[in-house]
């Protein structure tokens, strides 16, 4: 596995989610209520919509296209289900969120 950097832990608070390029790659990170990190794929599995404006409440993140919602402790889908988000194994290291965007666990629709 080669996990890089993708931005301080100390940039997002708990609840809440940023975009980030990395290698040419649109990712989110969020900081779950669990004090977890997650990385997924910047982009909704139904029709490759942007996740960077999405709204995060609890640990509901909604698309703001077509408002397909995911739980981002799973990356599973809450509304539809059967759904998923791609993400990312991730870890932080020295304070510096970091994931490998190599090990991806594909979305479904």
């Amino acid at each position: 596995m080669v996990f890089k950097a993708i931005c301080s832990a100390d940039d997002i608070w708990e609840g809440e989610f940023q975009d980030f390029e990395v290698d040419e790659r649109e990712v989110i990170v969020v900081h779950a209520e669990d004090n977890g990190f997650r990385v997924f794929d910047a982009k909704c599995p139904h029709q490759d919509q942007s996740l960077a404006e999405a709204s995060l409440e609890g640990n509901v993140l909604t698309c703001p296209a077509h408002l397909w919602q995911f739980d981002v402790a799973t990356g599973d889908g809450v509304n539809p289900t059967g759904c998923k988000l791609t993400s990312y194994p991730c870890k932080v290291v020295d304070g510096q969120v970091m994931a490998d965007l190599e090990a991806a666990t594909e979305a479904s629709q």
